[in-house]
């Protein structure tokens, strides 16, 4: 029976992933459902692992026996998940490390971290509480209000706490990479989560100079992405660009902040799973 279970989610978790998450104009409603359609598989199949456990090999389901193989298999997904998280965790705390020893800087009154690099560089680096590092062509190559521009993309970042969330989400694609669109759900909400920054820049800079700002730091170059980096140009696929500097200069409300219940109902409905477990003899 616990196999049957085994397979029902994921079953689910496959089907979920088939559904069109590029219908809405909206762009709240189009985070939620890039959101939700990400971490809902994997949540499913944890929380599906946790039920099968804790019920164990022994017993009934329905009528039904239970036995060993759904219970060991449920043990080595939940084993490697917990591994995956721990090895990706030790991964950010090394990129911390790394970053305390590179000489600390007061710019505009904010406290980066200086890259000796001449590069167009700037990113969060971090998880919850993360460090702004910028490189030393940042400060040689760009003008005043640039380099103001950056800063304030970044400061979005750190409003957002978007390292840190999103060295969560980087850990739940990683358990299921096997599931259809997660790179394009993941670079979906890597895009949305830079528009997010770029509004939250808007409102302090002008539009016009943040778009140019970003135009000429990607020209420079692209940096390998880390699912713990929050940065101005790195993590934006290049076929996303366009979109981003539209977004920059458009007039619309791109807000991604209100409230709303449906969205954590949805969530909720993950752990259903864990109600089988007082259907176990």
């Amino acid at each position: 029976m616990h196999l049957i279970i085994i397979f029902l989610a994921l079953g689910l978790a496959y089907g979920l992933r088939y559904v069109d998450f590029l219908t809405s104009s909206k762009w709240l409603v189009r985070w939620q459902i890039s959101l939700l359609l990400f971490i809902s598989p994997p949540l499913l199949l944890i929380a599906t692992a946790i039920a099968v456990i804790c019920m164990g090999p022994q017993g009934k389901m329905l009528g039904f026996s239970t036995g060993w193989v759904s219970y060991i298999l449920a043990w080595i997904f939940c084993g490697w998940t917990a591994i995956l998280g721990l090895a990706l965790a030790y991964q950010g705390w090394q990129s911390v490390q790394k970053v305390n020893n590179y000489p600390q800087i007061n710019i505009a009154g904010k406290s980066v971290f200086l890259l000796d690099n001449p590069i167009l560089f700037s990113a969060q680096i971090g998880f919850w509480d993360s460090k702004l590092v910028v490189s030393k062509g940042i400060l040689e190559r760009l003008n005043s209000e640039q380099l103001d521009a950056v800063l304030n993309h970044e400061q979005g970042h750190y409003y957002y706490r978007d390292t840190f969330w999103f060295f969560w989400l980087g850990w739940l694609g990683k358990i299921v990479p096997f599931l259809p669109k997660t790179q394009v759900l993941w670079h979906e909400l890597l895009t949305l989560r830079e528009i997010r920054a770029d509004q939250w820049a808007k409102k302090q800079v002008d539009g016009l100079l943040l778009a140019e700002t970003l135009l000429l730091m990607v020209s420079d170059r692209f940096t390998e992405q880390n699912n713990f980096y929050a940065a101005y140009s790195c993590t934006t696929p290049p076929n996303r660009l366009t979109e981003r500097i539209d977004a920059i200069l458009a007039e619309t409300d791109f807000s991604m902040e209100q409230k709303s219940y449906w969205f954590w109902s949805w969530i909720l409905l993950n752990f259903l799973p864990l109600i089988t477990m007082f259907f176990h003899q």
